[in-house]
């Protein structure tokens, strides 16, 4: 059974979602705002984090800046009652695999921590990937690039293993969001180009100073060789 960590002040809806995610078979901790979550944190870390924007006691994208140093492959599913634009594209930015306007379907939450469980736990093993000056381990969800090391997100390390494997052959982006988000994109919809974004920063340009990963327009990506 995976263990999820629900960080959120509002107690009722933790208690509905829990309640909820427990008949599917998940465990849930609830922590009521940031100092508890990061004592909770401290203690285990759990199978995945869904981490509301607004908490008591800060910003919930401070927590997730914070989770991303301590736990760089943790999976984290944000939510937000105001549901503004901004807030998803800043979570986005600061690496949540996903996020979900609030009040959120139950349904729709238990299908997106699912999806994101299964990317990080493969069915099977992918071996090492090199590419150039790049050496990706999708296990590890870690990129060498010159003996420099990145550690991905799970939605990051997906992105860049679909790529690799197709190098110079452009992926559409509703099969990428498949692949990395385990979902369709829904209309203006903009995580994909979030995640693409943020692992461009982490890989950089070739040597050369071309793009590692080329964007097409209204198409899709491509890793360049």
């Amino acid at each position: 059974m995976s263990e999820l960590l629900l960080i959120d002040d509002d107690q009722e809806l933790c208690e509905l979602l829990g309640s909820w995610l427990g008949q599917e078979g998940f465990v849930v901790r609830a922590c009521h705002d940031g100092v508890s979550a990061r004592h909770a944190l401290a203690e285990a870390a759990p199978a995945a984090v869904v981490l509301d924007v607004m908490l008591p006691d800060g910003s919930g994208l401070e927590l997730l800046k914070q989770l991303r140093n301590d736990h760089p492959d943790l999976p984290v599913i944000m939510l937000s009652a105001r549901g503004e634009p901004l807030d998803r594209i800043l979570g986005l930015e600061l690496g949540a695999d996903d996020y979900l306007a609030k009040p959120c379907d139950p349904r729709e939450l238990t299908a997106r921590l699912r999806a994101v469980l299964r990317r990080s736990h493969p069915a099977a093993v992918s071996s090492q990937m090199e590419l150039g000056d790049l050496c990706f381990s999708p296990v590890r969800g870690v990129v060498n690039i010159n003996e420099q090391a990145f550690t991905l997100t799970v939605s990051e390390s997906r992105l860049l293993e679909a790529l690799l494997k197709q190098p110079g052959e452009p992926l559409d982006k509703q099969e990428l969001a498949q692949i990395a988000l385990g979902r369709k994109l829904t209309l203006y919809d903009r995580s994909l180009d979030m995640h693409v974004s943020n692992l461009r920063k982490k890989i950089g340009p070739h040597a050369d100073g071309r793009p590692r990963i080329v964007a097409l327009r209204s198409r899709g990506y491509y890793y360049s060789l």
